[in-house]
């Protein structure tokens, strides 16, 4: 993954938890899951529509 190991991730953990704290934490993921949820939703509706879009350009 990205050529990120176990030992890299843990620390890169630790770096985050000690600049925002471990009440931010749960903010945080929180917010990133509702992106991560909008930008899925969003790529699946352009997928819906371009059928379509291309149908109605051939008419």
């Amino acid at each position: 993954m990205f050529g990120i190991g176990m030992p890299e991730l843990i620390i890169i953990l630790v770096i985050i938890l000690i600049i925002f704290g471990a009440g931010k934490l749960p903010e945080i993921g929180a917010g990133m899951g509702k992106a991560i949820r909008n930008f899925k939703s969003a790529t699946n509706d352009i997928d819906k529509k371009e059928p379509e879009k291309i149908e109605g350009e051939n008419s």
